[in-house]
């Protein structure tokens, strides 16, 4: 079949990409406002952009309204968040965060997540979360539907034991990231194998050797 994109609505075409481009990595967002009340949002657009200088993506849709979220505008005003990864341990957590709620109400006190501070940016991380990244934006882009930040990754905090400094390795053994699988369907991380090029065929691998 042949779909022009053209001759269909956004939402519609919301509905194929985001059920097509599967899995996506959740980013479990956390800024602060001007009234100190922190806001807590997960987005499944979201990826990692390079390494020099360090740069994750979150695109987040503008309201109905043409207004921001919490999240948006938060960013906007204090250039500052913090993106965690959500594992199976808090995945319902990460769901329940997605309520809209008033801006004065924080969604980690709704649904039991605790904070800690961050190392150099107000919003707090997420304490339960296996991986935070505290981030600076670096850069917005505005479309007729969203506005795409680009934040540059200032530290890391990481799960004790998740990884290793000295060889520069994670416990991927240890870590199970779960990612979005359309509409309120998400998987998990568990199935992985790898593929030996010389073979080209599937092979178990024990992956804390990577």
């Amino acid at each position: 079949m042949h779909v022009d994109f053209a001759s269909i609505t956004a939402y519609q075409r919301y509905k194929l990409m985001a059920s097509l481009i599967v899995p996506r990595p959740i980013a479990l967002v956390t800024t602060i406002n001007a009234d100190g009340v922190v806001n807590a949002a997960p987005f499944s657009m979201f990826n990692m952009l390079g390494e020099d200088p360090p740069l994750v993506m979150i695109s987040i849709n503008l309201l109905a309204s043409g207004g921001l979220k919490d999240t948006a505008a938060n960013i906007v005003t204090s250039g500052q968040f913090v993106v965690h990864l959500a594992d199976e341990a808090i995945a319902a957590k990460m769901h329940a965060c997605g309520e809209a709620l008033p801006a004065h109400q924080s969604e980690l006190d709704k649904v039991g997540l605790t904070t800690a501070p961050s190392v150099e940016i107000a919003p707090p991380r997420i304490a339960e979360a296996p991986v935070a990244f505290e981030c600076a934006l670096w850069e917005t882009i505005r479309t007729d539907s969203r506005l795409i930040f680009f934040g540059k990754v200032l530290h890391l905090h990481a799960r004790e034991g998740l990884i290793d400094t000295k060889a520069w390795r994670v416990s991927l053994q240890d870590y199970f990231p779960v990612g979005r699988f359309g509409a309120s369907f998400y998987v998990t991380t568990r199935d992985r194998f790898s593929l030996e090029d010389e073979a080209g065929k599937v092979r178990e691998t024990e992956i804390d050797r990577i």
